[in-house]
């Protein structure tokens, strides 16, 4: 069993920044294809970046591509979401993914993903 909590999110102006953090548990966090998603009211989740579990590629949606940036610190079995250019579009509930097992491909698609944070809101106000 793996807990995922997210922290980090909050009320912002448009053109602000937020870093979003999750937290793991568990033991081999450094196996752990990480992802984020979001949803905002009335739409699906949909995917916002990835990292694989050895931090040397990275995936982003192109929505947010040049303005978040994912990262990990296996150390503190953190992965982070910095969120700059923030955009009223991007108000969401954000959400951390785990995919466990040393992943051969980072996976990009919601379903593949094997634990979920509770979530936290992110609001941009224009």
């Amino acid at each position: 069993q793996v807990q995922l909590v997210e922290s980090g999110g909050g009320l912002v102006q448009a053109g602000g920044s937020l870093r979003l953090s999750c937290a793991a548990s568990g033991r081999t966090f450094s196996s752990y294809a990480m992802g984020w998603f979001r949803q905002a009211p009335g739409k699906e989740r949909e995917f916002v970046a990835a990292i694989s579990w050895s931090g040397k590629s990275t995936y982003y949606a192109d929505s947010v591509k040049g303005r978040f940036t994912i990262s990990r610190d296996n150390a503190k079995n953190t992965v982070y979401l910095q969120m700059n250019s923030l955009k009223s579009e991007d108000t969401a509930v954000y959400y951390c993914g785990a995919k466990l097992g040393v992943p051969l491909m980072t996976p990009l698609i919601r379903g593949e993903y094997d634990y979920w944070g509770q979530g936290t809101q992110v609001t941009v106000s224009s």
